[in-house]
Parts: C-alpha cells; structure tokens; sequence
C-alpha cells in the first residue's frame, strides 16, 4: 500500500485504490489490472468472468435470506486518463501513481491521478469484502477502455447482467445524485499535404471554402480528383528557424469543465500564428497540441520559420500577445505562458501559403468550447465541443474533436458542422465513436429509495443533477432496457489533467452512503 495512503479511512476502500495506483491502466492497457483483480476475486470465493468486450464482471451471492431479491450492480471503469506535465518523466504504461495526501485531498504529482474512476472502483470492491454487510445479489462491472472510446460499455452482449438495479461510481461531485448524462461523438480531421492524385486540392485563396462533402459515421469526404501541386514548399535562405510554445494552462475534463472559460492552448496557437501571419512571410512546419480528445489541450507547440529580421525582432510580438492573454484569462487561467525559442538549424520544408493560411483558419475559427446551455437543468451545458489533439508532422495532419449534448440528435448536428466546416476547407472528416445519452428518469425508485437513504444518513437529501461527461449509462441503457440506474461518488477536481485530487472526506461519506444503499435494497 503507498505509504502515504496507509493511515486513511475507510482503510479497505484506500488500499484497493492504492492497488490501482500501482498498477498501470491506460485505455487499452488494463489487462494486468484485470489478471490481479481475478487472483483477488478468486481467493475470496468472489466468481470471476471477462467477457467478450474485455469487461471484467465479478459476481457475490446474497446474504442469506435475500437471495428472492433482485440482484445489484456496481460499474465503474478500470482505466485512466493519462496526462503529464511538462518535465514530469512518467510512463504510463510502466510507472505507479505517485498519490500524496495534502490538506484533506489525495493528488498527484505531475501526473493525473486515476481517481477517476479508480475511487469508484475502489468502492466497489471494498463493498464486496466488507464483513457484516447485508446485500441482495451483487454484480460489479468493471469496463475497459471507457476513456478513449466506451468500448467495454459498447461492447456488453445484451443479457449479460442479471441485475435489476445499478449503481454507477463514476460522478465527481459530493451531495449529487446524477440521473443523466450527456451522449457524444468524435470528429476526425486529416489532410496529406503530398503531390498526389486527389489528396489535396489546388492552391485558391484560403479564404474562399471549397466544395467537398463530408462523410456519415464512416469515409473520407475528399473527392478531389485533380492532379495537384506540391503543397510543401522549401524555405528560402534567409529564413530562422523558431518554436513558438503555449503552455501553463489548467486544462480539464472536456465536459465538466468545459463552461469555466479556461484557455484551449491549440485554439490559442493557432489564434497568434493566424495574426502573425498576416503581419510578415511565417512558414509554419510541424505543430502538436493537446493529448486525448477528452481533455482541455495544456500545452500546443508549432516550429516556424519567419525572414531572419522579423526573427530577430519577434520576442516584443511574443512579449505582446503573453500580456494579452493574461489579462484575458485573468481568472480562469492566469498561469498562460506564451514563449518563442530561436533555432540555429536551418528550416528545410513547409506548408504553402495557401495550405498554411487554410490550416490556421480552420483550427482558428472552428466550433470549440459550450455552444448552449440547457432549458431543463438551468446552468448545466447542453451541448459542446472541444478540439483536444492536433498534429501537423511531414506533411501529415490530424485534428480531433470530442462533441457532447445532454440530446443525441444536437450531438450529431454540431458534430455534422464540424465536419462541413472542415470539408470546406479542403480536409477529410469523419465521425465516429458515437455512444448515447442517459435520459432523466426523475420517477426512478432508486433514486427515491437512495433519497431515503441519504435523509437518513446526512439529514437532507441530495441534490439532482445532471453532468456533461460521458457516463456509460447510456450505453448500459441500451443493452439492459431493464435497469434502473443512479450515479454518484466522491468531490473529484481536476480529473483529466495533472493534479487531479479526490477529497478524502467526501470518499468517506461515499462509502458510508454506498452500504447503507446496499442494505436498504436488502429489506426492500
């Protein structure tokens, strides 16, 4: 157990979280988790099973005397988001958490911290080893890949869980129950910037769009049939070679803190590059911002050339639009760093002023950040988008986007206006990766017996809400119509990025309410 872990309370549900820390779990890489978590299971006489999708589903049978009762699920995911600051050496696939406890938290150092969804799963494992507890039939689904496309969740065969209830341990705010979430969709965007048939088109004025219909679900929408100039062109001489970095933004969780107004570090770049451009000769060559597509980009990065003079005057410009932003972000990211590092290498290839101007305009004017709040849930955002990882290397070029909307079809529309959007531009877009909302029940019996429960336990009951971020709800919904389903968990900040923390009190109040839930089904 991490040291630093061994003194909290509940100790069961910290040791199992501290397991977790020490082994890695990347989206796709939760395979040694699972193999410690079935030797566990095993010694306790806890049945063990992965299914088809990778899932791993444990199963407990009822205390004596409830085994007429319908059965209880608890689900949560077993990998993480993994993002590091820069300078931070940590490989994720190899490397434990570093969790410390400071001033009532558990965080990390450097490094996401996993806590979502590991406090959820800790929970639950914790409640299938605790002595004394009465319970109806238990089931514990535990899915892979949550993060980075939903495919445990997607790929549940219908019939799989027996239970008539579950409990899912993957919201991040105290003194809520959820009841819904939003549904979501990804948009890719490519281009190759090489002299071949139909991948890129002539050279017009970035300005004026081009015709190109985007793709459904699946498909390139480039259609261009002409044969095409090189749209990489060399540096003349006299040019310097300059890195231009974003960096020292809070970033975030792309749905729950999409509405705080913090920085979008590819936005930013793509924003001072655009105005730079239009002040002298800037030949961009590689960039690369953000990570994973459901995280607020930190950090975005774009190696230039510009003619030697303008170079060697560019520091005030720089020193110029830093102030700029600071006093913009003042409140939501004051920590925005804007620096220019200057290169004694020559530049070789970049983009052509057509490409280059239609690439910056397009990051620039693209659909990024809450595009509505919601009628229902009065301060909640309804739908949004956010451009999380770029990629612009040889010639090759990337951009994703993740869209989210409480309403499956306004998920779907934006995510169509993107792809037009970029199509007009000349790229290729897909979307995929498309999972469903979780609609409002507000007649649920569970969640009229878990408000009993917590009047009960805290003298109030909990608040209702429901989150922008992708809950596996949805997908669960739709494979076992018969569930009736509630959400809640521990005070989580920061989930998604580098100092991500969970409250130690509120995992205690967690636990508290999560038994006392489990024996209220039982007399039920």
């Amino acid at each position: 157990m991490t040291p630093s872990l061994e003194s909290l309370q509940p100790r069961p549900v910290w040791a199992h979280f501290a397991t977790l820390c020490a082994i890695p779990r990347p989206s796709l890489h939760e395979a040694a988790l699972i193999e410690h978590l079935i030797a566990w299971a095993q010694a306790r006489g806890i049945t063990a099973v992965v299914d088809g999708a990778g899932n791993l589903i444990l199963k407990k049978p009822a205390s004596p005397g409830c085994e007429a009762l319908p059965g209880v699920i608890m689900q949560g995911h077993l990998d993480m988001v993994c993002q590091a600051n820069t300078g931070t050496r940590h490989d994720f696939e190899r490397d434990p958490i570093n969790a410390v406890v400071r001033d009532g938290w558990v965080v990390a150092e450097g490094t996401t911290l996993g806590a979502d969804n590991g406090i959820g799963v800790a929970l639950a494992l914790a409640a299938l080893e605790e002595p004394g507890l009465i319970h109806p039939p238990l089931e514990v689904l535990l899915t892979v890949n949550e993060e980075s496309g939903m495919d445990g969740a997607r790929g549940l065969a219908p019939g799989t869980l027996q239970g008539k209830t579950l409990i899912n341990l993957d919201t991040e705010e105290w003194g809520y129950f959820y009841l819904g979430c939003a549904g979501g969709v990804d948009v890719e965007v490519r281009n190759s910037y090489k002299s071949v048939r139909g991948e890129c088109s002539p050279s017009v004025p970035f300005d004026t769009p081009r015709d190109a219909r985007h793709s459904g679900r699946t498909g390139n929408v480039s259609n261009h049939d002409e044969l095409v100039h090189d749209a990489l062109e060399e540096v003349p001489p006299d040019y310097a070679l300059l890195r231009f970095e974003v960096s020292g933004l809070r970033g975030g969780h792309s749905g729950i803190d999409i509405h705080l107004g913090r920085g979008n570090a590819i936005k930013l770049l793509a924003e001072a590059l655009r105005d730079l451009s239009k002040l002298t000769d800037l030949r961009v060559i590689e960039m690369k911002g953000g990570t994973a597509r459901n995280a607020i980009p930190r950090e975005a990065f774009a190696t230039c050339a510009l003619p030697v003079v303008m170079a060697s005057n560019i520091d005030e410009w720089v020193r110029h639009r830093h102030e700029a932003w600071r006093q913009r972000f003042a409140e939501a990211d004051a920590n925005v760093s804007f620096v220019c590092k200057h290169y004694d290498t020559p530049p070789d290839m970049a983009l052509s002023h057509a490409e280059q101007g239609r690439l910056l305009a397009f990051l620039d004017i693209a659909a990024n950040g809450v595009a509505r709040i919601s009628d229902a849930f009065p301060g909640v955002t309804d739908t949004s988008s956010n451009l999380g990882v770029v990629a612009l290397d040889n010639g090759e070029f990337c951009a994703t986007f993740k869209v989210r909307s409480l309403h499956d079809a306004r998920a779907d529309a934006l995510a169509d206006k993107l792809a037009a959007h970029a199509s007009s531009y000349g790229f290729q877009a897909w979307k995929g990766g498309a999972y469903p909302g979780w609609t409002p029940n507000p007649a649920s019996p569970l969640l009229a017996l878990c408000q009993q429960v917590h009047t009960a336990q805290f003298g109030q009951p909990a608040g209702l809400q429901v989150i922008h971020a992708g809950l596996e709800c949805g997908l669960l919904a739709a494979s076992h119509p018969q569930l009736d389903m509630i959400s809640f968990g521990p005070d989580i900040r920061g989930a998604h990025a580098p100092g991500e923390r969970v409250e130690i009190a509120s995992v205690v109040r967690s636990w508290q309410l999560l038994k006392a839930v489990l024996q209220a089904l039982a007399k039920a």
